[in-house]
This record gives C-alpha cells, structure tokens and sequence, in this order.
C-alpha cells in the first residue's frame, strides 16, 4: 500500500511540474523609437536652421537649406525601427548592457534573437553617467536587407539635439559598392 501511495504522489508531483511553465523574465527595454519621435517632434516645432547634406564615397556631392516641413521623412529610416517597448517585439529582441570606462558611457546594446529574421541588427545606446541624471547621447542602429538581386545596408547614427546620419551601403549584382551618406544637423555650431 505504501509503494502506490509513493507512485502516486511522484506522479502528481510531475504532473504538476509539467503544468508550471517557465516564466521568462518581462523585457523592460528603452524605447529607442520612442526617444527618436520625441527628437523629431522637438525640431518640427522648432525655429532651428536645417542643413541636409549628401555625400557619395566620401565626397560631399550636395548640401543645402532643408524646410522644416521635409524633416520628418528625411529621418524615416529612424522612425521605421522596430518598438522594444512592445512586448512583443521585445520577445525577439535581448539586450546587454557594459560601462566602457575608454569612453565614459554605459552602452545598452540590442540585437534580434534570430538575425535572419530582422531588418535591424543593432541598436545601441550610449547613456552618459551624471550624478543627477543619466541621459542618452547618441543612438546607433545597423540594419540590412538582403534580397537575390541587391543588399543594402544602413549604418545610422543619431547624436541627440545635434544631428542625424544614414549611410547607406548598396551593392548591385556584377557593380561596385555604392556609399551613400546623408547627414542632416539642426543645432549645431559647426555643421559644414
């Protein structure tokens, strides 16, 4: 009698084991995105001169006066990242975090789960450590988007109340690399 009461209880203990899933930790991540439309908002309502400036393999090919009202779709590329505060999105993404002491920033990285299945490979945060506040400097973010005919790939940067920039890295099936950066300022002292 005792040995069916074991068995038993053994299996009512598996049973319940069976039935209590793993929980995987809730993902709070910064919303890189949401930090971006905040930026892109600011400078709708701002009365800052625009400078857009394009550059081919390196030589400054155009560069003038951008209206205000152009603003929001030349920064398209950084509105069209995925949200890390959605959980599900969240799902697809980890994170890491270290203090680079060479630079004196903490960098918050972000990269999918499974590459394959990401336009966005990266992003990244550099947060400045203040004693009465920590603020985020600069975003990078890397994505790239395969096809059997073309790859592009976008190295973008964003330097927070300054400016922003796209380089685009293309390459055509039998032709040579094509970079092409796009860099617009809004608030800078020195932007040519």
């Amino acid at each position: 009698m005792f040995k069916y009461i074991v068995v038993i209880l053994l299996f009512l203990g598996s049973v319940s084991a069976c039935k209590q899933k793993k929980k995987e930790p809730e993902k709070n991540f910064i919303s890189a995105l949401t930090i971006l439309k905040g930026q892109v908002t600011h400078v709708d309502t701002s009365l800052y001169p625009i400078v857009r400036m394009e550059y081919r393999d390196g030589l400054l090919i155009d560069s003038v006066d951008m209206p205000r009202e152009s603003f929001r779709a030349a920064a398209k590329d950084f509105l069209d990242i995925p949200d890390l505060s959605d959980k599900n999105v969240a799902s697809r993404f980890k994170e890491e975090k270290l203090l680079d002491e060479t630079i004196g920033m903490f960098i918050i990285t972000y990269t999918p789960v499974d590459p394959g299945k990401e336009e966005t490979q990266k992003q990244e945060l550099l947060v400045s450590p203040n004693s009465s506040n920590d603020n985020i400097n600069t975003i990078l973010i890397n994505r790239s988007v395969s096809n059997r005919d073309s790859s592009v790939q976008k190295n973008m940067l964003w330097q927070m109340d300054k400016y922003f920039q796209v380089t685009t890295i293309r390459q055509l099936p039998g032709q040579p690399e094509i970079t092409t950066t796009v860099k617009v300022t809004w608030n800078e002292d020195k932007y040519r």
